[in-house]
């Protein structure tokens, strides 16, 4: 059996496929040349440019929002007119646990002194007996009431408008936590 290769068979192959190519497009190149008339394209003109005026800078003269002269200004205008709420706070002495945030305290327990309700809180390692009426935090808080498992507060914060307002909060009771 002897075997054949197809080696002969290509190059004839290749010139059949060629003679086929190279028929008559004068069909298709009529049919491309009828399209090319027409279709006409629908370009919208492009609007001239707008003329560029520059402007002078004028806010070099004015003060500069983030300058120390700014906040010192509004400083003063709020010293000259205090809230009611804080002129009372601002005029009295200062107590040592409001050098202390608020959320590093913790009320560790409770006790009745002569029919009194005190809170014991931890503040740094240090434990604190507070009543009611006691300031503590950053944000003239007052204790309002005391019970058992909680030191309910009273505090002067300024709300997104700069005007300060009353807000209450409360520390619980933390069981267990060292």
């Amino acid at each position: 059996m002897s075997r054949r290769h197809p080696a002969p068979l290509l190059p004839v192959i290749a010139l059949l496929a060629l003679t086929g190519c190279g028929a008559d497009d004068t069909e298709l190149s009529a049919w491309m040349q009828q399209q090319k008339n027409e279709v006409r394209p629908s370009v919208q003109p492009l609007q001239a440019p707008k003329r560029f005026n520059p402007q002078a800078y004028t806010g070099a003269d004015g003060v500069e929002p983030f300058s120390s002269q700014k906040l010192t200004v509004a400083l003063k205008q709020e010293a000259r007119q205090p809230s009611s709420l804080l002129a009372a706070e601002l005029n009295r002495r200062k107590e040592p646990l409001e050098a202390f945030p608020l959320d590093s305290m913790t009320m560790v327990g409770s006790v009745s002194r002569q029919g009194a309700p005190y809170a014991l809180l931890r503040v740094d390692n240090l434990l604190y007996q507070v009543k009611a009426g006691d300031y503590l935090g950053q944000n003239y808080g007052r204790i309002t009431r005391i019970t058992e498992t909680e030191v309910a507060l009273r505090e002067i914060v300024q709300d997104a408008a700069g005007e300060w307002i009353e807000r209450s909060t409360s520390l619980q009771l933390q069981e267990g936590k060292r």
